[in-house]
C-alpha cells in the first residue's frame, strides 16, 4: 500500500501468484476468501458505526469511481446475456432484469434501499413509470443522485438516510435491496429483513441481491485483515441458506433464486481493466494508495467469484396478502419476453 514493493503486471496474474504463494507457505487451511474477503463475525453495527463505513467505502471520489464504472455508475454486479457486452450494455441489461423480475408496474412505489448513485431510480422511473424513492448514507453518492434524477421531477426522490430510520407504514409496492445487506451486520440480519417486510405493502415484492458464502469450494487464502482495514470496515456475507431462512422468518414467501456468480467475475474483470485503463487519473482522482488499493481489491474479488470461492444470488419474495399467500406469475417469460 505504501508503494515500496512494486509489481508489474496483469491484475490477474499478481493474484493468481499471489495465491499460489500463499497456499504454499500457510500451514494450516485458510478460511478462505468466502470467509476473508468479508468478515463474516456476528456484529451489529451502530447507526454511526453503519453511517461511518458506508462513507469509508463510496466517498473515496465520485471521479475516481467514474473512470472504471459504467457510465451510469452502477456498482454492483452486472448481467450478461452472452459474456461478451460492454459494462454499458450489462448493466442496463442488470437494470431491466430487475424491474422485470419485480413485475414493475407504472405508478408502483419502488425503495431502492442503499441506492447508490440512483441508476436503478432512474430506470424504474424512467422506463416503467415507477414511483421511486432511494436511501444512501454516502454524502457523495447522494449529491451525485440529487443531479442525475433532478429531471424526473417528483417521480423520484432520495434521502440521505439510514434504513433503520425508515417509518414502518407498509408504503412501498415493490422494495429492492442491491448490493446493500453486506453492509448490515450478520446478528443484524432478522431485524434488517424484519423491517424491509414491514415497509412492504401485502402482494408486494422484495429482491435482495447480494454476495454469499459458498460452500463446497475449496477456501482461498486468508485475507480479511486488507479487505477489512483499507476497503470494507464492517462488511459481512452470509450463506444463501442464512439469507432464505431470515427472509422466510420474516413473513415473506421465498419465491425465486438465480445465482450470478459468472456475471459477477466478469463485472469485476471490466472494472479491474478499466481502473488499469484509467490508472494516472484514477491516481490524480484518489491518490496512488487508494490506486493501489483498489487495483488488489477488484483483481483479488474476481478471482474469487472465478475460483468460486464467493458468489451472489438474487432472492425474490412476496409479502402475504389478507392471511394468505400472494399471487404470483405462473411461469418466468416475463424476465426474458420483450
Amino acid at each position: 500500500m505504501s508503494g515500496g514493493l512494486k509489481v508489474e503486471g496483469r491484475p490477474e496474474d499478481i493474484i493468481e501468484a499471489g495465491v499460489r504463494l500463499s497456499e504454499r507457505l500457510e500451514k494450516t487451511p485458510a478460511l478462505g476468501f468466502l470467509k476473508s474477503i468479508l468478515n463474516l463475525t456476528m456484529r451489529a453495527n451502530s447507526l454511526d458505526e453503519d453511517a461511518a463505513n458506508v462513507r469509508r467505502h463510496y466517498n473515496v471520489s465520485t471521479e475516481f469511481y467514474k473512470l472504471w464504472l459504467d457510465k451510469r455508475l452502477v456498482y454492483s454486479c452486472a448481467y450478461f446475456h452472452d459474456g461478451n457486452e460492454d459494462i454499458d450494455l450489462a448493466q442496463e441489461y442488470k437494470l431491466d432484469h430487475i424491474c422485470r423480475k419485480l413485475l414493475l408496474q407504472a405508478d408502483e412505489k419502488l425503495l431502492d434501499v442503499g441506492c447508490g448513485w440512483g441508476a436503478l431510480l432512474h430506470w424504474a422511473a424512467e422506463r416503467y413509470g415507477a414511483l421511486g424513492f432511494g436511501i444512501t448514507l454516502s454524502e457523495r453518492q447522494f449529491e451525485e443522485a440529487q443531479g442525475r434524477l433532478a429531471h424526473l421531477g417528483n417521480r423520484t426522490g432520495i434521502a440521505l438516510q439510514h434504513y433503520k430510520e425508515l417509518t414502518d407504514n407498509a408504503s412501498f409496492d415493490k422494495i429492492v435491496s442491491v448490493g446493500m445487506y453486506e453492509h448490515v451486520g450478520s446478528s443484524a440480519l432478522p431485524a434488517y429483513f424484519r423491517k424491509m417486510a414491514a415497509l412492504l405493502k401485502p402482494g408486494g415484492m422484495f429482491l435482495n441481491h447480494g454476495i454469499i458464502a459458498t460452500g463446497g469450494s475449496k477456501s482461498g487464502p486468508s485475507g480479511g485483515a486488507f479487505i477489512e482495514r483499507y476497503v470494507f470496515p464492517g462488511g459481512s456475507v452470509s450463506s444463501l441458506s442464512r439469507i432464505v431462512q431470515e427472509i422466510a422468518d420474516a413473513g415473506l414467501e421465498v419465491i425465486d433464486i438465480e445465482d450470478l456468480r459468472p456475471h459477477y467475475a466478469r463485472t469485476l474483470m471490466h472494472w479491474s481493466e478499466g481502473l488499469e485503463q484509467h490508472k494516472e487519473s484514477a491516481i490524480e482522482a484518489a491518490g496512488a494508495e487508494t490506486y493501489r488499493i483498489w487495483r488488489v481489491y477488484l483483481a483479488g474479488m474476481a478471482y474469487a467469484f472465478d475460483r468460486g470461492w464467493l458468489s451472489i444470488a438474487q432472492v425474490l419474495a412476496l409479502k402475504p396478502k389478507d392471511g394468505r399467500p400472494s399471487q404470483r406469475a405462473w411461469t418466468r417469460a416475463h424476465q426474458y419476453v420483450s
